[in-house]
């Protein structure tokens, strides 16, 4: 045979044998290859994200936080930088560019130089991050990157250009739990992908080499070098001119916007928390059509929610303006002179010592030592060593000394809060705060705990005699009422002043200035029974012993229950049970569920409206008068405040026509309170937050919420409830009641 057929023989030979591996490649006889449905729907784990009310993104649930977005949504700038830096023929190849590696051939494996370039393309880089390999020996290597020629060939195939460059950018990984762009622009920059500059682009696609080693955190020199390359190759693409990379180059980096992402970061934490364990157990109920169930970290759901950003972030303002600024100094301060403080001087020693084991008990480290086996003994030795920490205060995170079990003391003085707002008319929740730290308190103040509500449930009691035909101008005596209970001594509460005792006065009036005798004279008029009656039409659903106690607020409940029931009534008697979530979608955009809020009749709109002008004399000269006054909030406001005994819990109920709020104030445990109702008072604990939310929402004209009156229903004249007849010289007081 001659020595030229035996070339061509050999030739092809050779070519014979490259199809033969390469079709035994994409057969998957030499190991996994994904198949078409596969590359149709590539597997990877999707944040599910949680959208506010206004379209903000409030947070994510992740194992990997990633979340998909288009290529109409990323930022020109990203994709010039991507191209110029890492595939300038990709316009021109089918998924590898054999130019580039013929580069790679004779530069680097012959002429043996390190600096001469890669050869994967975007899309090679794409089927390398689709379909991940574990470290393997060199032949394996070899034939997982022949393997990765073919899933970019059958890649380029099957999408489009445009669509090969949203996938990678979806799938890279950009450091600091940050993976595809989406994140990594609200990581790195707190914007989104689309809005990212030239000198962002720049430094977040030459992150892409190495996220640690070019982190703008860790190494902010190496960053802003890698990002001047990666300008340089802009520049030398044609995709900026010189005067735009001599400008940007000297940009210095500008890190002051970086947010870690993290569960609990962000805005509406509590809120959060609260969704996902609501969430995980509505998936157990609610299956997917085929009988799985859904992953809320994996599935890449949105999850469209009620509250608002904007009003969400003016509460949380409001709650360290007012707790942090004003009302946590004054607590330590009035606390030094007790025994045991912060506990007061009626909580023994060993009820101290009883509440800190119980709170060692409940937490981490403790869970921790004893799931290692590490005995009682020890576990008491650990707490009482001194340890370095970092701790909370008001004026941000602290390095210190401390043993653990001094912690749990130190952490006992804090005053926590709950607060929450709706609007009445679809039960859409707006702001939700469960505390003052998700960090540090996890417990959740406005669903997860049980408060004596005080005289913000006296409102309950009074809209029985609205119901009855009585108006705030009502007149009944300001005289000392006894209730009989059945097997017990008759229950007669007293007043906490004299002020007008013995004389008649108007309804409106005696629930302004929270008057104890006439809550007595309408409970015994009434009953307990039929209090409570009202209260579950009005959604509060927590136990209620119907004891005429009940008319000065000795009931426990929660913020959502209270905030719920009042806005009732700026609804027009009819209860809409609060809502969390509008609706949830899978990740191709296709509706999961849509939430419709429960609702129903609970009195009528004329009861409503007259319990609503009783509730307006709290504020216009009652006990909430320093909203008026202090605050200078002139809209028109129902409310109502209360003060349990002993201070240990503060309350406001405010009310507007078109958003009604509550808070609440108090220690951790009831035996840590303010020991003068001077400052322990519901005017002084709880309404300050009201009042510096609601003047932050009314600021916001992008809100534009409704600051005129309430609806008044037909029949009802505009004068009916003029009772300056009777208070003309009432005398106005800010203290409350118990």
């Amino acid at each position: 045979m001659s020595l030229t057929k035996k070339m061509w023989l050999w030739f092809a030979g050779f070519w014979a044998f490259v199809i033969l591996i390469f079709t035994g490649i994409s057969l998957g006889l030499f190991g996994f290859m994904p198949s078409f449905e596969e590359l149709e729907n590539p597997q990877k784990n999707l944040a599910s994200e949680i959208i506010s009310g206004d379209g903000k993104l409030l947070g994510t649930y992740f194992i990997e936080n990633r979340t998909n977005v288009h290529y109409s949504q990323l930022s020109p700038h990203l994709v010039e930088a991507l191209i110029a830096t890492e595939d300038f023929r990709f316009y021109n190849h089918a998924g590898i560019d054999v130019r580039a590696l013929a580069r790679v051939l004779g530069k680097t494996v012959i002429g043996q130089k390190s600096g001469a370039g890669g050869g994967s393309t975007i899309t090679q880089q794409l089927a390398k991050n689709l379909f991940p390999r574990q470290r393997q020996n060199k032949i394996a290597v070899a034939f997982r990157k022949l393997k990765e020629w073919v899933i970019a060939a059958k890649l380029e195939r099957n999408y489009t250009k445009e669509e090969i460059i949203a996938m990678y950018f979806n799938t890279v990984d950009f450091g600091n739990n940050s993976f595809g762009i989406k994140t990594a622009a609200n990581t790195y920059f707190g914007t989104t992908q689309d809005s990212l500059k030239i000198e962002e682009s720049a430094l977040l696609v030459g992150m892409l080499k190495a996220p640690s080693f070019y982190s703008p955190l860790r190494n902010p020199e190496r960053a802003t070098h890698r990002r001047e390359v990666v300008l340089d190759q802009m520049r030398k693409a044609g995709f900026i001119t010189k005067e735009v990379y001599d400008s940007v180059r000297q940009l210095p980096l500008d890190m002051s916007r970086f947010r870690q992402q993290d569960h609990r970061a962000g805005l509406a934490t509590y809120f959060r928390e609260y969704l996902r364990v609501y969430l995980t157990e509505w998936f157990e109920e609610n299956p997917k059509p085929d009988g799985t169930k859904y992953n809320l970290y994996r599935d890449g759901l949105k999850i469209y929610v009620t509250i608002d950003s904007r009003m969400q972030r003016y509460a949380e303002e409001a709650v360290a303006e007012h707790i942090g600024k004003d009302l946590q100094p004054a607590f330590y301060t009035s606390q030094q002179h007790l025994r045991n403080p912060p506990f007061s001087n009626n909580v023994s020693k060993d009820d101290i010592e009883r509440v800190l084991t119980q709170a060692m008990r409940q937490s981490e480290r403790y869970r921790t030592l004893k799931d290692d086996g590490v005995s009682n003994s020890e576990i008491d030795k650990i707490f009482k060593t001194p340890v370095e920490m970092r701790i909370f205060t008001w004026q941000g995170m602290k390095d210190t000394v401390m043993s653990p079990w001094d912690s749990l003391l130190y952490y006992k003085w804090f005053l926590h809060t709950g607060m929450m707002s709706i609007e009445p008319q679809t039960g859409h929740v707006k702001a939700y705060v469960g505390g003052i730290n998700y960090d540090f308190f996890q417990f959740d103040n406005v669903t997860g705990s049980r408060r004596q509500v005080g005289s913000t449930f006296k409102p309950f009691v009074y809209t029985m005699a609205m119901a009855d035909g009585d108006s705030p101008c009502t007149e009944v005596p300001n005289v000392q009422v006894c209730v009989e209970q059945p097997r017990l001594p008759d229950w007669c509460p007293k007043n906490s002043t004299n002020t007008k005792e013995g004389e008649m006065v108007t309804l409106k009036w005696a629930l302004a200035n929270s008057v104890n005798y006439i809550s007595a004279y309408l409970i015994k008029r009434f009953s307990p029974q039929s209090v409570v009656n009202l209260v579950r039409k009005m959604g509060v659903e927590s136990p209620i012993e119907a004891v005429p106690a009940i008319c000065l607020g000795s009931c426990d409940l929660t913020v959502a229950e209270m905030v719920g029931a009042m806005a009732t009534y700026a609804n027009k008697g009819i209860f809409v049970k609060p809502l969390f979530i509008t609706t949830i979608e899978d990740r191709n955009g296709v509706v999961i569920h849509r939430f419709v809020p429960e609702q129903r009749e609970a009195m009528s709109e004329r009861t409503a409206y007259l319990t609503t002008r009783l509730m307006q004399g709290a504020v216009d000269g009652g006990t909430a008068g320093r909203l008026r006054g202090r605050y200078g909030i002139t809209a028109p406001v129902a409310g109502k405040t209360g003060t349990t005994q002993n201070n240990s819990d503060g309350w406001f109920m405010g009310l507007t026509p078109q958003l009604v709020t509550g808070v609440w104030v108090g220690g951790e445990v009831r035996s840590i309170h303010f020991q003068s109702t001077f400052y322990g008072q519901g005017a002084n604990m709880a309404l300050p937050i009201w009042a510096l939310y609601m003047k932050r929402v009314y600021n916001d004209r992008s809100i534009n919420l409704y600051q005129g009156d309430f609806e008044r229903p037909k029949g009802i004249g505009a004068n009916d409830f003029d009772c300056d007849r009777v208070e003309r010289n009432t005398e106005h007081r800010f203290d409350d009641e118990f």
